[in-house]
């Protein structure tokens, strides 16, 4: 089984618990501090990964360290089950997939902007409301820039790609024109 999917089956039960409890966001947040803490300590980021550590032992050093952190008893006893499964090396995918089904649950998504130069406040209010009108959700845009596009934009929304870039539109006349 893929750890995209593992990591996704512990994220669902998670959310379901944060469901029962009415925390979601209070466990989204303790999630985000302890996967940033163990991303940026060499020490956690070595425990974590390891194989050669026990998943018994992994479990009491997280326990301890999330108790010192004062993190509520749901996710230390989340984090207790995954370490003892022998898939604590899964938070960073367990934190990401965490969050993309809190979005979804809450009816956003992510459209992934690259543009040839950078967009202006007017212009990117003007791309979200046409995102929104055309997929009906709350858009949040993660923008980014190419000089390559020679002009215009690319639009990625989930598996969507809207090309409206010069370089598009001259990879498609060359294609019309090869093909005639």
């Amino acid at each position: 089984m893929s750890s995209r999917l593992t990591a996704r089956r512990y994220a669902k039960a998670l959310l379901q618990i944060g469901d029962q409890q009415g925390n979601i966001a209070q466990l989204q947040q303790e999630l985000d501090t302890v996967a940033s803490t163990v991303a940026s300590n060499a020490d956690l980021t070595r425990l974590v990964a390891s194989p050669l550590v026990l998943p018994g032992k992994k479990a009491q050093v997280f326990e301890t360290i999330l108790a010192a952190a004062k993190v509520s008893e749901t996710l230390r006893h989340f984090f207790r089950v995954v370490a003892e499964s022998g898939r604590l090396n899964l938070l960073a995918d367990l934190r990401r997939t965490f969050s993309e089904l809190v979005d979804e649950r809450a009816g956003i998504v992510e459209a992934k902007v690259v543009s040839a130069q950078p967009l202006t406040d007017a212009q990117a209010k003007a791309l979200v409301a046409s995102l929104t009108a055309r997929t009906g959700k709350i858009i949040r845009l993660t923008w980014s820039m190419d000089p390559a596009l020679l002009g215009g934009l690319k639009v990625q929304v989930g598996s969507t790609v809207l090309d409206a870039s010069l370089q598009g539109q001259l990879h498609q006349l060359k294609t019309q024109l090869l093909s005639a």
